[in-house]
Parts: structure tokens; sequence; C-alpha cells
């Protein structure tokens, strides 16, 4: 096993794309099992769990003991983490699982403005100046503007994209700020992931939506998420992104959206209108524009060129 943590880090472009693939799929495996929000989060958590304690376990003997305030930490981060998938499984049911995915990278703008608000860091210019083009892509996946808008409920599901981005840059920054050691990314994760579990319980029983005991085949669906999302596609790109130019990690990352608008339309038959297809341009391009560092790929094609 070790020897595979190794060869992941290794080869950290091919292990991002396809973790980013990996997660593309939770909508779909989502759509599959057809059970609630609350029973999803549980067991796709409860399958990730063995991979991620197993990889945990592997660090742990490498470089010693998690600090404990890197548990207390992760522990907190997996409250906010139920808060995104919880929010996301239901904007799913609301707008479709491609324009849910969509909406659910906001996070990294959401990222950049809380940080400014909490620890006073203020955001890159790209970021502010991208704000109001994603904005207007949000109004557009909306249903507001236009008709035929695909979704039980557009408006519901974008507001609950924009909650589960807000919740998901809780996760990130709260974790960040528990360990800086790149060579144990899965220690943090495994507890996170526990802690999701225990909440998605508690709001399951206490919102009356949490099924004890799936059936089949909504049971093997859930398995899969568990071992492919929740799991490997995570430990794949925490293990690989520390290791890559920021360039290549934000051109990685917007894959995932795309692929799962692709993937939705192949295999949910989703068909987004064409003011909601617009919508989720200025999204996503708004995100490079806020990520992609322009200048300096544009510094070394010139240097590759002279």
């Amino acid at each position: 096993m070790s020897g595979l943590y190794d060869a992941i880090a290794a080869r950290p472009r091919i292990a991002a794309l396809l973790g980013a693939l990996c997660i593309a799929f939770s909508g779909i495996f989502y759509r599959y099992a057809d059970v609630t929000p609350s029973t999803v989060t549980v067991f796709r958590c409860l399958y990730g769990l063995p991979v991620l304690i197993l990889v945990a376990w592997i660090e742990h003997r490498r470089y010693g003991p998690l600090p404990a305030r890197a548990i207390r930490l992760a522990i907190v981060a997996g409250v906010f983490f139920a808060g995104d998938l919880l929010t996301w499984h239901h904007a799913v049911d609301a707008v479709g699982a491609g324009l849910a995915t969509v909406l659910g990278n906001l996070q990294v703008l959401v990222v950049g403005f809380v940080a400014w608000l909490v620890l006073g860091e203020r955001p890159p210019r790209p970021v502010i100046a991208a704000t109001p083009v994603v904005l207007a892509g949000a109004v557009l996946i909306s249903g507001v503007v236009g008709t035929g808008a695909y979704g039980e409920n557009p408006p519901l599901g974008v507001g609950l994209g924009l909650l589960t981005a807000l919740c998901y840059a809780g996760y990130l920054l709260v974790i960040r700020r528990g360990t800086h050691d790149i060579r144990r990314p899965a220690g943090p994760v495994a507890v996170s992931t526990a802690s999701t579990m225990v909440v998605a319980i508690i709001a399951g029983v206490v919102l009356g939506d949490l099924d004890p005991v799936p059936a089949w085949p909504s049971h093997g669906w859930l398995a899969v998420l568990g071992l492919t999302s929740q799991s490997i596609g995570y430990l794949l790109i925490s293990i690989s992104l520390p290791r890559l130019p920021a360039s290549v990690v934000s051109i990685i990352l917007l894959i995932q959206p795309v692929a799962t608008v692709i993937l939705a339309r192949g295999l949910l038959a989703e068909v987004p209108s064409a003011v909601q297809l617009g919508g989720v341009a200025l999204i996503i391009g708004g995100i490079a524009v806020a990520t992609i560092p322009v200048g300096q790929l544009r510094d070394r094609a010139r240097a590759a060129l002279g």
C-alpha cells in the first residue's frame, strides 16, 4: 500500500485528473442510489472510511500521530462538510446533478471572501473581478430568465448550491488551519469524514429522512459512491495537488464540473435550457479567470518560445 501511495505522489497530474473524474460521478451515483440526502451522506462516509483509515494508518506509522489541534479542527471541519453534502444532495434533487455540481464549485470564490471576512486576507483582484460574472451565471441557472429551465425547483437549487459552496468554504478553511503537512492528507480527512457521518446521522434522525438499511441495488450504488468519490477521489486530489503548480491545479479542478454536466446529460438525461447552459459557461469562465494565473502562463509561453 505504501508503494501505491508513493506512486500517486510521483505522478500528481494523472492522480489529480483521476481524482477529479471520480468526484465528477458523485451526483450520478446519488441519483442511481435513489435515497434521501441524509442516507447518502451517512453511507458514502461509512463506505469511504475504511480506505481513508488504512491510508491514515500508513501515515501514522511513517510520521507519527496527528497533533491534537489537527484532530480537533478536523472534527469541526467535518461539521461543515456535513452541511456541504446535505445541502448539495438537496440541490441535486432540485436542479439536477450537473447544474448542482457547477454551483457547488462556487466555493473557489466563496473561500476568498470568507477568508477576507474572518482572517483579514483580501482576495486577489481576479477573484473580485470574476464575482459579478459568476453571480450572473447563478441567476441564469435559477430559471428566472427565459423559459424551460431544467429541474424541479431551479431557484431553490441555486440557493442550496450557494449554501453548499459556503459550507465547503468553511470546511476548507478549517481543515487547512489544522495541518500544513502535505505528507499526511488522509489523517485529517478520515477524522473529518467520521465527524461528517455522525452529524449526518443526527440530522437524518431530526429531519426524519434517514433510512437505516437501504435496499439493493441502492446499497451497491452507495458503496461505489463511498469508495470512489468519498475516499479514492479525495485522496488522489489531496495527495497530488500540493505537488502541482497552481495553474495546473486550476485547470484540472475545472474538469470536474464540466465532466459532471456531460455525464448527467448522457447517463441521467438531464437537459438544461440554453439559458442555464449559458449560466454554466459564465460560472466556469468566471472560476477560470479567478483561479488560473494567466500572467504566469503567458510568461512561461514567452520563455519557451524565446
